[in-house]
């Protein structure tokens, strides 16, 4: 059963098509009983469903049913599998079903700018095409089963210092290449139901009120033909936002937006048809989401817990090995770290689940290994006790062969509502690591943590190092498949680890002061930053180790297309081999850098990637496609996405600084620059060939030919040839109107022949 949209719009009030702008609950949408229109329910849910059938909590935080916590956005990110994400997907749409849940709130995909952000847990990575590439897999899952989709937080949602007021200051350019493309991916290929917009202003303008991001954008450029959503409360002003492009208002301001959008329309300030149309995606949204009210399903809660610990153990990044890891069968391992016992497995805040069980590391690898003996170590957020605890881990530690100690954030660390002060593990865990590396020297640390630490503290003592993120209510029996060599880990870091905070990038501009974030970084975020400063890492992003070794070989790119008709393409394909002894799976990743670019660029740039499962000792051809984009810059010149001509160079490797095959391309495209007038300068005119002919005739005609003596051009290149020509060496005023006239009549007249400028 679908709704009749066209026939409800004509028999609907306007109070009651104001009220559908809104929602009636927390949770719900607006219905209007005497036309059959139900209220739908939508609930967070990135990594789980917290669903609050009913009425909720007074900020929606608590009481939600049991839901499968799977692994959070920064661990699944690490395994790269855009299918495997997928699969989640499909398994929270079945529990979605099974409650009756239309919409769920997810996922996250905003940029990682600094590793200081409190919601980092939460988003993918600090690379846009990885991130878009994962909301794919998690979108298209979802969606395929019946249940809506909200991609957030729409846009440059980076912090959450003063997140529902700050402004972030941020360029065009910037946008378009960093904080955008992710939305823009996931929203053309798979249409997310709804999108959220969020909660901070973007240039001066709150992002529930941004005609440029919410129509020009999204709606105009991008194609989306769904809902946009407003984040929890970030409605500051109902009627410019309904007039900006915001279809839903949530949580509904009952009593006062719906009035004030009836009264707007009333007064004429809201046009009717306006009006209209957000009540048209809001019954659209409607009409599809109740295919899940009357459904009688349940899920699989067992099956459901085995793909979340597949998930956990696919999200482990290991990190250093010197032999230690896989465990050896029939070893003493001892282990240490309360959060062994007391697992940290998902953050907190909005996204926080109630899940249907959780798994100890203590009692996993109990069941794998026989007797562990284990010792806390430390207490969550330093104790009285730390020190008889640390004590008691030396000791446990000296009767074992290997120690495997387990580290991590606690919760207050880390969380939706406040940022990070710094990327340190607490004292007292580092205080016991030392300790129990003092005692016995084979030491395998696992860390469990949704954002980013420094481990200058940790290396030392660590024979070997996992990270296994936040794995969600299976992680424990993930890291124990990985540490026993069940399973072979192959995850690879989606964000830098630095030495220090101070290397970051944003270091300088976060998170801002009176209320103004400025992106002063640009386009260098993550490991743009690190390589374009040529700054040391503790570990590169796309990094990642195995109990197995791999080899690229054999890479040839191949070229289809042209910039000029806007298809341009390249194929790259290249062999893999599994060269160990054990089955495993590599993550080939493809970065594109531009030789010679006129614009600052960073130095190379994800624009491709495979995940490929091999057999101890096999190989495969793999074949990774790169559309015009992955050549391009946006072009503040041009309003659009651009590519130069010139030398690109392909770099395949296994992270952003391991990339042992290399290609160079030669690309032809048509020159990029600004249309010449008299505010060009003497260097703009010369470098365009037009231009410059026209300059070399007048200079022949008895002009100053002073402009084109060599050694002078590099004085007074840059100035504008006006002032060159108010100077009396250059130009004269007639000269340089007559043309600039006729350069402009030549662009117009080759644009009217060929479509296209020559721009």
């Amino acid at each position: 059963m679908t709704l009749d949209v066209d026939r409800l719009l004509g028999e609907l009030t306007l109070a009651e098509k104001a009220s559908l702008t809104s929602g009636s609950h927390f949770w719900y949408t607006a219905p209007v009983e005497r036309l059959g229109i139900p209220r739908i329910m939508v609930s967070d849910g990135p990594h789980g469903l917290r669903a609050q059938p009913g009425e909720s909590d007074h900020v929606g935080l608590g009481g939600s049913l049991p839901a499968t916590c799977f692994p959070t956005a920064s661990a699944v990110a690490s395994t790269w599998d855009p299918q495997l994400l997928r699969r989640i997907g499909e398994a929270l749409a079945q529990e979605a079903r099974a409650c009756n849940l239309s919409v769920i709130l997810g996922p996250g995909i905003n940029m990682k700018r600094s590793p200081l952000c409190g919601r980092n847990f939460e988003y993918f990575s600090e690379d846009p095409f990885l991130a878009g590439e994962l909301a794919v897999g998690i979108v298209g899952g979802i969606q395929s089963r019946g249940v809506g989709t909200s991609v957030k937080h729409y846009a440059a949602n980076n912090q959450e210092t003063d997140r529902l007021r700050v402004d972030a200051q941020v360029d065009e350019r910037t946008l378009r290449e960093i904080y955008l493309p992710a939305f823009e991916r996931v929203v053309t290929a798979e249409q997310p139901w709804t999108v959220m917009c969020s909660y901070n202003k973007v240039n001066g303008q709150s992002a529930s009120e941004n005609p440029w991001l919410l129509q020009t954008v999204l709606r105009d450029e991008l194609g989306f033909e769904g809902l946009v959503v407003s984040d929890w409360g970030a409605v500051y002003h109902r009627v410019p936002a309904l007039l900006a492009g915001l279809d839903l208002e949530m949580p509904p301001a009952l009593g006062r937006s719906p009035e004030q959008v009836v009264a707007a329309v009333e007064s004429g300030e809201v046009p009717a048809e306006l009006l209209d149309r957000r009540v048209r995606t809001v019954l659209e949204l409607v009409s599809k989401g109740m295919a899940v009210l009357d459904l009688d399903e349940t899920f699989d809660a067992d099956a459901h817990h085995a793909l979340a610990r597949e998930a956990a153990a696919a999200s482990v990044v290991l990190l250093h090995n010197d032999g230690l890891l896989p465990l050896a069968a029939g070893g003493r391992v001892a282990l240490v770290g309360e959060f062994a016992r007391t697992p940290r497995f998902q953050g907190a805040g909005s996204s926080q689940v109630n899940p249907t069980r959780v798994d100890t590391l203590v009692d996993e690898l109990r069941a794998a290994l026989g007797e562990v003996p284990f010792a806390a170590g430390y207490g969550v957020g330093g104790t009285a006790d730390d020190e008889a605890l640390r004590a008691e881990a030396v000791a446990v530690a000296a009767a074992a062969e290997t120690v495997v100690v387990v580290l991590g954030l606690p919760g207050a660390d880390e969380s939706e509502g406040f940022d990070r002060t710094h990327l340190e593990l607490p004292a007292n865990q580092l205080a016991t690591l030392a300790a129990v590396a003092a005692e016995n020297p084979r030491v395998v640390v696992v860390l469990v943590n949704g954002s980013t630490v420094v481990l200058g503290d940790v290396l030392p003592h660590a024979g070997a190092l996992v990270e296994a993120w936040l794995g969600g209510q299976a992680a424990a029996g993930g890291i124990a498949d990985v540490l026993t060599g069940v399973v072979n880990p192959s995850g690879r870091l989606a964000e830098s680890i630095p030495h220090r905070l101070e290397d970051n990038s944003s270091y300088l501009n976060f998170p801002g002061d009176s209320q103004v974030v400025r992106y002063g970084e640009g386009l260098f975020i993550g490991y743009r930053g690190y390589d374009k400063a040529r700054t040391d890492v503790a570990f590169p992003f796309g990094f990642g180790l195995s109990y197995t070794s791999f080899a690229l070989s054999d890479l040839a790119v191949t070229t289809t297309g042209s910039v000029a008709a806007g298809d341009l393409a390249a194929e790259v394909t290249l062999t893999v081999t599994n060269t160990g002894d054990r089955d495993g799976a590599e993550v080939v990743q493809v970065y594109v850098e531009d030789v010679d670019a006129s614009v600052a660029r960073p130095v190379r740039e994800l624009k491709g990637f495979a995940r490929v499962e091999l057999a101890a000792g096999a190989s495969e051809t793999v074949t990774v496609a790169l559309d015009q984009r992955a050549f391009s810059f946006w072009s503040t010149t041009l309003g659009r996405w651009a590519v130069e001509a010139g030398d690109f160079v392909v770099a395949v490797g296994t992270s952003s600084r391991d990339l042992p095959l290399t290609a160079v391309l030669a690309v032809d495209a048509p020159r990029i620059a600004a249309p010449l007038g008299r505010d060009s300068t003497l260097e703009e005119w010369m470098g365009d060939p037009r231009g410059r002919a026209l300059v070399q005739r007048e200079v022949g005609e008895g002009q100053a030919g002073a402009v084109l003596d060599a050694e002078l051009l590099q004085v007074i290149g840059n100035m504008p040839m006006s002032t060159l020509a108010s100077f009396g060496m250059s130009l004269d005023h007639d000269a340089l109107d007559r043309i600039a006239q006729e350069w402009r009549d030549a662009s117009t007249d080759t644009s009217d022949r060929t479509g296209s400028t020559t721009a």
